[in-house]
């Protein structure tokens, strides 16, 4: 739904509050139950015996690593989760704003931007990867092996992979990062956007497309052809919940999502979580809220970044 679309709904919206409050004046009973109905009105993205849980495609395995999570809701919530994989960060981005998502995954960028425009949804959690962790990954800075470029200074002038004009450590952190270097991002880089952080990783490694790069660390592990010069601690990507959902049903899956481990999900009957696929991306959840997130908004103002407000 384009972000104008939501003004009309807003002065409709504005009318059946004024009809309730004009309908208290002459009758009591009906009143009471039109005010309580204007409310009370909640919505499922889909419907009352489905959760959509989307996420940005971060890789070929998203999917693949999302699964034991989705079964987790899934028991939790007693209903069926259905998979939303948007085709970029900008597209689950229009779709949280338009409601069309229950529960997600972002990344920190696309979630500030998604607030920026309207969305109705509030973090409860951030995955860790490891016990006693915080939440928080870090965006890296990657050369091919035995590459001559050693330092960010060393990138300008260089064709530069970022991962999605939305990404967090993909675009947002690496932007200032450059920035604090004296190196332009939109002027004195060429930039190539990859996508996904294993493609963005790939056409570094490669050396053709990209003579230098940025991706978060869970892709960069991967590679043993890349090079990490530089590396900053990200805020961790939030799960987050529709604002929409009715009561009952946020308080279900806050309490399930927000400060859960892999033992506790496995322990629930989940049996697809005790694979070592899933234990190397997944240790548990944190709990963490909106103001967790507010470095992320000083970064868009320092980089004038215009995605943070697309």
């Amino acid at each position: 739904m384009p972000i104008t679309a939501l003004k009309p709904l807003a002065a409709m919206a504005g009318a059946l509050v004024l009809a309730a409050t004009l309908s208290s004046c002459s009758a009591g009973s009906t009143a009471a139950a039109g005010s309580d109905e204007t409310s009370t009105a909640t919505k499922y993205a889909a419907d009352e015996n489905t959760i959509v849980f989307g996420v940005v495609p971060d890789s070929v395995d998203t999917e693949t690593n999302y699964q034991p999570l989705m079964d987790y809701i899934a028991k939790e919530s007693g209903k069926k989760v259905e998979y939303h994989e948007s085709t970029d960060y900008a597209a689950l981005i229009e779709a949280s704003v338009a409601g069309k998502i229950d529960v997600a995954s972002f990344s920190g960028f696309t979630y500030v931007t998604a607030k920026n425009n309207g969305a109705k949804i509030t973090p409860v959690s951030s995955i860790i990867t490891a016990e006693g962790q915080k939440p928080g990954y870090y965006s890296e800075a990657i050369v091919p092996k035995g590459s001559d470029i050693t330092s960010l200074e060393d990138f300008k002038g260089k064709k530069v992979c970022f991962v999605d004009p939305s990404s967090t450590s993909g675009y947002l952190f690496p932007s200032y990062n450059l920035l604090k270097a004296d190196i332009d991002p939109t002027k004195d880089v060429t930039p190539v956007f990859a996508g996904k952080h294993d493609v963005s990783v790939q056409k570094v490694a490669a050396g053709t497309e990209c003579e230098a790069g940025f991706a978060e660390d869970s892709e960069v592990e991967k590679n043993k052809d890349v090079t990490v010069i530089a590396k900053t601690m990200v805020p961790g990507a939030p799960i987050v919940v529709s604002d929409t959902l009715p009561q009952a049903e946020k308080d279900t899956l806050t309490k399930a999502l927000a400060d859960v481990t892999i033992d506790d999900i496995i322990a629930a009957g989940v049996t697809s979580a005790d694979s070592d696929g899933f234990r190397s991306v997944f240790y548990g959840t944190k709990p963490v809220d909106d103001g967790y997130y507010d470095l992320i908004r000083d970064i868009c103002k320092t980089t004038k970044s215009t995605t943070c407000q697309a």
